[in-house]
């Protein structure tokens, strides 16, 4: 935004935010760096981009709005559309018949208003205003989403037909696809797939119950209660999300599984449907799987520091086991997506062989496991390695034969990646000793084990306090403060001198973005390198105790401590992860 340089300096100056000595460094920075000295003030923490804004605003005598408190009518906020709005930071938030006042960051977009001004075809008055107020407003948007899905749903299932004996036992297949083809039951369902999809869950509860029907979204690893249907509705949804994953309207006694996609918002979504009989009727768990959701980094997920390194020297490696562990939905298959989309460079062949395929991903070669029809893990594995692979990643190993099989990958030439059900990093070796994998065959290809759970993420840093001296006692029984003193010193998180009793950790502060304080997942992990000393631990069939306290010798942070230590940072707290290692 261009303002006149000699009257904004006067204004700063006078308005006594900055010093004239202040001023006059930012001026001679500013010529070295070709910018100007506004900028320079807020690159340096002298002056806030808002106060700036302000200032620009009197300069420039546009006037100033201030959103951060205003419900906007929603009829006016969706003349912009939300993408629209989102992208250019633009909101309209007022309008008669011949004008719409819009709140803008850059008063000066020529190009937004004359696009805003083509599509509500009414003369257009931009008004500055701050990032709390355009964040606020952006928010209405979601809100308002959210107020229209409940409506619909409520009214719209009010008007599905009801289906009599019990779920529709009695009821011919071509009558149910009738029913889930009838306009209220479509609406229903798309409504709550886009619900979802805005909620951002990871999963979708429909349950019937003896005189409704319950549905509940999986919010950042915790289930909530999302809203509750006529018990009428629930044969004609069911047969709906049927429909839409091609599975047998008819069956009813046993269970079934599908997959469908559907975009929302230029965002594509696959839904993994699961199907169980009830007594109540069939219960339908939907999984999101967002096609988007596979480009992390390592970094993002929540590695950092010492286990950091240590994955990347083992994906540096041309043959062995790569393996991640820990319980259903801890996050193990998108840590694996991760380490591929780093390796999957044009120079090697990389092949999977999953159950089910979670993202697809470009270059790679992905295989679907069909136990229906004897194509398992093994009978996939023993085929990829005919396929001239680089890289293999194994869904999971869940036999002793996919076990010798992954392991004699390794040891022939091949990178291999799987996942593995155990509780932590040292767990893995006896876990596959326990599928008759020889004590010196693992010695020689596992190269790296990370366990890894999920812990929600704090929205902002919440209220900052201090553990009492007995709680600090208390973890220490489990957490080793030497350690996650160590790695926090290292990582310049806190200063040498300081204590376990001087670290500041955080509350989740509810607000009107996150009803509980919290916002999305990062992991948690511990990362166990095989040294020579594990290799002689392994050797001789060694306990997961003894292999556990090897690496923390060699200074393997473990999950607890690895929580702990993304605490201290603010980014989650202290009951979240002893919520998580105690599950």
């Amino acid at each position: 935004m261009k303002t006149s340089s000699s009257q904004l300096k006067n204004f700063i100056l006078d308005s006594g935010l900055v010093t004239r000595a202040v001023y006059t460094k930012a001026e001679k920075t500013a010529d070295e760096k070709k910018t100007t000295p506004e900028e320079i003030l807020v690159s340096e923490g002298h002056i806030s981009e808002d106060d700036l804004r302000r200032m620009q605003a009197y300069v420039l005598g546009v006037p100033f709005i201030n959103l951060a408190k205003e419900k906007i009518d929603y009829d006016i906020l969706s003349m912009i559309p939300e993408p629209i709005a989102r992208t250019h930071n633009v909101v309209a938030y007022k309008k008669n018949d011949r004008e719409l006042e819009v709140a803008m960051l850059d008063v000066e977009d020529l190009r937004s208003i004359e696009f805003i001004k083509k599509k509500v075809g009414l003369k257009i008055l931009p008004r500055l205003t701050d990032a709390e107020s355009i964040k606020h407003a952006l928010l209405q948007y979601q809100k308002t989403l959210k107020d229209e899905f409940g409506d619909l749903i409520k009214h719209e299932s009010a008007a599905i037909t009801a289906i009599d004996e019990e779920g529709g036992e009695g009821v011919s297949e071509s009558d149910l696809k009738k029913l889930a083809e009838d306009v209220p039951v479509v609406r229903v369902v798309n409504a709550l797939l886009k619900h979802a999809i805005i909620q951002n869950a990871s999963d979708i509860h429909i349950e019937p119950m003896e005189n409704e029907v319950l549905v509940r979204y999986r919010i950042d690893g915790i289930l909530h209660d999302a809203m509750t249907l006529p018990k009428n509705a629930a044969a004609s949804i069911t047969a709906r999300i049927k429909v839409l994953s091609s599975l047998k309207l008819d069956e009813k006694r046993l269970p079934q599984d599908g997959r469908f996609k559907m975009a929302v918002d230029n965002e594509k979504v696959a839904f993994r449907v699961s199907l169980l009989p009830t007594y109540y009727g069939e219960k339908t768990v939907m999984r999101l799987l967002r096609e988007n959701g596979g480009s992390f980094t390592l970094e993002s997920l929540g590695f950092h520091g010492e286990g950091l390194e240590r994955v990347h020297k083992a994906m540096k490696q041309t043959t062995g086991l790569i393996l991640t562990t820990g319980p259903t939905g801890s996050g193990k298959t998108t840590t694996l997506y991760t380490v591929l989309d780093i390796l999957n460079t044009p120079d090697v062949n990389i092949s999977t062989v999953e159950d089910p395929i979670e993202y697809q991903m470009a270059r790679i070669n992905q295989t679907q496991v069909r136990p229906e029809i004897d194509f398992t893990f093994a009978r996939g594995l023993r085929a990829l390695v005919r396929q001239d692979p680089d890289i293999i990643m194994v869904g999971e190993i869940r036999d002793n034969e996919t076990a010798s099989l992954a392991v004699n990958a390794a040891l022939t030439g091949h990178l291999v990646l799987s996942t593995l059900h155990t509780n932590s990093s040292a767990g893995a070796v006896p876990r596959m000793m326990d599928m008759d994998v020889e004590p010196f065959l693992l010695s020689s290809t596992i190269r790296v084990v990370i366990a890894q759970r999920l812990v929600r993420r704090l929205f902002n840093k919440g209220e900052p306090y201090k553990l009492p001296k007995e709680e600090i006692a208390s973890l220490g029984e489990f957490i080793n403060f030497d350690m996650v003193m160590k790695a926090l010193i290292e990582e310049n998180i806190v200063e040498k001198s300081t204590k376990p009793e001087d670290l500041l950790f955080y509350k989740p502060v509810p607000n009107e973005e996150s009803v509980d304080g919290y916002k999305g997942r990062l992991v948690i992990n511990e990362v166990l390198t095989v040294s020579s000393a594990i290799n002689e631990l392994v050797l001789r069939q060694a306990s997961t105790d003894e292999i556990e306290q090897q690496a923390r010798n060699e200074g393997m942070l473990t999950m607890a401590e690895d929580g702990l230590f993304k605490a201290v940072q603010g980014i989650t707290t202290v009951e979240e992860v002893l919520r998580v290692i105690s599950e």
